[in-house]
């Protein structure tokens, strides 16, 4: 299944109307091989001539983003808060973002100790990043190397990647609680299998989503009625959407999608 473009699907870009005007975010399908452990190739970049530096918010999907530039190539670990990249004079990023989960076999040992990281791709990988000048070049590059290297076999973690993608689908779907028990399992042993496959735990991955259905919500479409999206994304009341949607973006959501439709 091919990527939806960033227009449809901006999860995860804070303020991505003023953004996209400085730089474009174009997003191809890995080979099916590597889609069982890879969601998406992103390719982002951008011209700034009039010198004036970008700085590029991001809450970042609760993944692995192994990012290469024309000098470096990093895995970022999932991340716990939002992050700021930034931008200025010519140049492009090509990411390699992977599914929830989806770098637990490569990584072999539990996500819990990259979260929140940036490790050089050798030191997690074993082998020095794919280089080419050429970003869609080495997209088959990455693909290739990737497809080397994931396992054969079906991999515990594939399961907890299909469960993540599930509550991205529907946030407002189910509790940690109402989770453990659908999964045969204990709260307990859930956290002990998200720390392990995740990284985050089970109720900062629903909020993540969450989230990130408010602030498409917020951004496109008619302006929401608030009290009624939190109750339908599950939260206990409006002011508890409202608190945690500022907390993450400094702007409470009403005043974020007037921002998002100026």
């Amino acid at each position: 299944m091919h990527p939806l473009p960033v227009d449809q699907d901006a999860r995860g870009i804070l303020d991505p109307v003023t953004g996209l005007t400085r730089f474009r975010l174009d997003r191809y399908a890995p080979s099916d091989p590597v889609a069982r452990f890879v969601d998406r190739y992103w390719l982002s970049s951008w011209d700034l001539a009039d010198g004036e530096p970008h700085a590029q918010r991001v809450f970042p999907h609760p993944v692995v983003n192994v990012v290469l530039t024309a000098g470096t190539a990093t895995a970022h670990g999932p991340a716990t808060g939002v992050r700021t990249q930034s931008l200025e004079g010519t140049g492009w990023a090509l990411g390699v973002m992977f599914r929830p989960a989806g770098f637990r076999p490569l990584l072999g040992r539990p996500m819990r100790t990259i979260v929140d990281a940036a490790l050089p791709w050798p030191e997690v990988l074993g082998a020095d990043a794919p280089r080419d000048d050429d970003p869609r070049a080495l997209i088959a590059a990455v693909d290739r190397f990737l497809a080397a290297r994931l396992p054969g076999n079906r991999h515990p973690a594939e399961d907890t990647a299909d469960l993540v993608e599930g509550i991205a689908a529907d946030p407002a779907g189910i509790g940690v609680e109402a989770l453990a028990e659908r999964e045969g399992t204990t709260v307990r042993s859930l956290q002990r299998r998200f720390a392990d496959h995740v990284g985050l735990s089970p109720k900062a991955v629903v909020r993540r989503y969450r989230f990130y259905e408010v602030a498409e919500r917020a951004r496109a479409g008619p302006a929401p009625d608030w009290s009624a999206l939190a109750a339908d994304l599950g939260y206990s009341d409006q002011s508890h959407l409202i608190r945690d949607f500022t907390a993450v973006v400094g702007a409470p959501p009403a005043r974020y999608a007037a921002r998002s439709r100026s």
